[in-house]
């Protein structure tokens, strides 16, 4: 049995965290004018609270679709939805917004990330590496941090 690390074995949050900060880094992710104003979905009351929230849905759709691809826009609509708050009437489940994810998908297909597949989108080589290096930095600071939590 080999000892790679992969991203099934750091917590997603810190995962991407990290892949976070490696996409600010690439030219060809970049927010939209528009990302500063607009809500992520319908079911939102106000625009995201981070300043970088674009790169962590970045990172959060690579790991999405490394984990579960071929992924599409519409299964990802779903993921990112949530309930909407309608007052005095029953919340009702909407989806999130597609036109974020699908210039997302663009961008990081621009970047070399993803690739299309039939069914939607897969992860490609170069970003399996991205996400399974990052993994593997935070295993290691992870272990050297805390001895309680090498389990991960």
């Amino acid at each position: 049995m080999s000892n790679i690390t992969t991203l099934y074995d750091v917590p997603a949050d810190m995962l991407i965290d990290g892949v976070k900060e490696e996409l600010k880094n690439d030219k060809n992710l970049t927010p939209p004018e528009w990302a500063t104003f607009v809500k992520t979905g319908s079911s939102r009351e106000k625009v995201p609270d981070q300043d970088d929230w674009w790169y962590i849905r970045a990172a959060s759709i690579m790991r999405k679709i490394y984990v579960y691809g071929p992924v599409g826009v519409e299964s990802l609509r779903v993921d990112y939805g949530g309930k909407k708050n309608r007052g005095v009437k029953p919340e009702i489940f909407k989806k999130s917004s597609g036109a974020i994810i699908r210039k997302i998908f663009s961008q990081l297909e621009k970047a070399g990330y993803i690739s299309k597949a039939e069914e939607g989108r897969i992860i490609s080589p170069q970003g399996m590496s991205l996400l399974d290096r990052k993994a593997s930095e935070i295993k290691s600071q992870i272990s050297s941090d805390i001895p309680e939590l090498k389990k991960y």
